[in-house]
């Protein structure tokens, strides 16, 4: 099958059915969102993980809905291709269905992304189903749930103990029923996963939940490998930040020798 020139909705539903994989990379600006489009990623997240890993903050949690709209708005200008999903960040969603809607309406209009993505699962339903009768489509994020690390006890695998599976396939299949069109699995174990992907309608993604959700999506930095650290469950597929260090010390060595700008770099008339 030829691959749409624009990715839908409806297209990830298809694909779960066909059985084909679903690529998702988290982007926040433009030159970047648009390698990833041209390279045929389906999914294309403007995370709130912006907070770490682009701003610096010690997690995602300080974030504001006010700093993500710009990087939204260039990554949703990037991709001709992509489906283009932004995060609400801690704090626009969880008060009332109505703060839901006005945050997802914001982050809509301003960006120009096409939908929205928020954690938790049968404690936000109201709000899903809220966004959703509004007309903006809507991404779950069950699991771990960053924004909710201090609750959880710190970065802890998800889906274990007694009823972690079936905790997981209710909150999953609360989502589904109030609208949303995928799910987000982080940190899960890979039977737990597998049982809310067999559960679902709608197509998981999994990062640090195994092999049979139905796409992946990791965190691009780390996918890249940029940084000194990162998760387990990631897998460094290119060296860019040795790269960017390289091209950074070969500069300095120039100018700081004057083999730089050399003549071809140069006017003299």
């Amino acid at each position: 099958m030829t691959s749409p020139k624009k990715v839908r909705i409806h297209h990830f539903r298809e694909m779960k059915q066909r059985g084909e994989k679903i690529t998702m990379l988290t982007a926040y600006d433009f030159p970047t969102a648009k390698a990833f489009d041209a390279a045929g990623v389906d999914m294309l997240l403007v995370g709130d993980s912006m907070g770490d890993n682009v701003m610096g903050y010690d997690s995602t949690v300080p974030l504001t809905i006010d700093e993500m709209i710009p990087y939204t708005r260039s990554v949703a200008r990037a991709a001709e291709r992509a489906f283009v999903v932004a995060d609400l960040p801690f704090g626009t969603y969880e008060v009332s269905p109505e703060q839901a809607v006005e945050s997802s309406i914001r982050m809509i209009k301003a960006t120009g992304a096409s939908a929205v993505k928020f954690e938790g699962g049968r404690r936000i339903a109201r709000q899903v189903k809220a966004v959703t009768d509004a007309g903006i489509p809507f991404c779950g994020h069950l699991g771990f749930t960053p924004q909710s690390e201090t609750a959880l006890g710190g970065r802890r695998i998800q889906g274990r103990g007694e009823h972690g599976v079936e905790e997981l396939v209710a909150d999953a299949l609360a989502l589904q029923e109030a609208g949303a069109f995928a799910v987000v699995l982080e940190m899960v174990i890979a039977p737990a996963a597998r049982a809310v992907t067999q559960a679902l309608d709608i197509p998981t993604i999994g990062i640090g939940a195994g092999p049979d959700t139905d796409g992946q999506v990791l965190v691009w930095l780390d996918a890249a490998g940029v940084g000194d650290w990162h998760p387990r469950f990631s897998k460094q597929f290119g060296a860019v930040g040795q790269a960017l260090h390289d091209a950074a010390a070969g500069y300095v060595a120039e100018v700081k020798s004057v083999a730089f700008p050399a003549p071809e770099h140069t006017f003299e008339s």
